[in-house]
């Protein structure tokens, strides 16, 4: 079992440390002046990947999902001439299934499911790129938000209420919260009245202003304006759509930096596959800028290659949570 010294290192956000294909170089970044987009043009893994499956998280209704990749998509057949399928899930357990079931070839991950996926394919999957954000940084934050006329201004105005978590896979939306909560001192299980899980960030959210819940947590960038719901994220997202109007909302609660997660590919597949896949995203942004903000929700500065090292302390937090979920049991 991990120390609660090397957990609370996750959320201090260390920098990147290379893992063992990339000790000799320093992580590429999609600001490099030398990175270029792929050129167009059939592949020899064609051979073994006939079709190109990609994995769409939850957390988002399944329409705009398709909608926001559906460029995406389409970019990714014209360079690589071979047919895309676009797969969204229900829910994240949906994505970390379809890889242990290897009925998927890449995904963009939260940092929680990617390390649900490694433990579930015994270490099957691969992180190849992370979103990087506007001032450099690779990380994110968990929010927690109550109803700006609900009275709640603080966590400890939250005792005794109920709290919505986003997915039980969700780094930002349950696993994050929940362990910093502990780290502060209080116990989830015994300090709010109720919980439950919504199905997915954008329905906590929702749950919250139709008053089901009283507070739900979701993930934002933690930069920009808290009044335009953040740089990037969920709340960023909700916005843009009009869904709602951080008018409504108060942010009550903010985690430590969580590191982004990972664009992850199955390890079995070919090594030229995940080179092209770490290029045409590293080189997107510029090469393709409206595609990037769309399947980002916002903007950043790219993308910056990772490891798996990079991920050990979730796998680590996600092995800590069984084994309290199996006590609990």
């Amino acid at each position: 079992m991990p120390t609660r010294r090397a957990l609370a290192a996750l959320l201090a956000l260390p920098a990147l440390r290379p893992g063992p294909v990339l000790a000799q170089r320093a992580p590429r970044r999609s600001t490099d002046a030398d990175i270029a987009f792929p050129a167009a043009g059939p592949r020899a893994w064609k051979a073994q990947l006939p079709q190109l499956r990609v994995g769409l998280l939850g957390g988002e209704n399944e329409a705009d999902r398709l909608g926001r990749f559906s460029e995406y998509r389409a970019l990714l057949e014209r360079t690589f001439e071979l047919p895309v399928r676009l797969f969204p899930a229900s829910d994240y357990a949906g994505v970390i299934q379809a890889f242990g079931a290897k009925q998927l070839d890449i995904a963009n991950m939260s940092p929680s499911a990617y390390a649900g996926a490694w433990l579930d394919t015994n270490g099957g999957v691969e992180p190849l790129v992370t979103t990087e954000e506007a001032d450099g940084s690779v990380s994110y934050v968990a929010v927690m938000v109550a109803r700006a006329d609900s009275g709640i201004t603080s966590i400890e105005d939250m005792r005794g209420k109920a709290m919505a978590w986003s997915d039980p896979n969700s780094a930002s939306g349950y696993l994050i919260p929940r362990f910093s909560l502990r780290r502060q001192g209080i116990n989830p299980e015994q300090f709010f009245g109720r919980t439950g899980f919504a199905g997915g960030h954008e329905q906590a959210v929702v749950a919250v202003l139709q008053r089901q819940y009283d507070a739900a947590v979701t993930w934002a960038s933690g930069q920009g304006e808290a009044s335009e719901g953040f740089s990037r994220g969920a709340l960023r997202a909700m916005v843009e759509k009009g869904l709602i109007d951080m008018g409504q909302l108060r942010v009550i609660w903010r985690s430590d930096p969580i590191i982004n997660g990972p664009q992850t590919t199955r390890v079995e597949l070919p090594a030229a596959f995940k080179e092209d896949m770490r290029l045409f995203h590293l080189a997107l942004p510029k090469a393709h800028p409206e595609i990037y903000r769309q399947i980002e929700r916002g903007g950043g500065a790219g993308y910056r290659e990772v490891s798996a090292a990079d991920y050990q302390f979730m796998i680590d937090m996600r092995r800590q949570e069984a084994a309290e979920r199996r006590r609990r049991n």
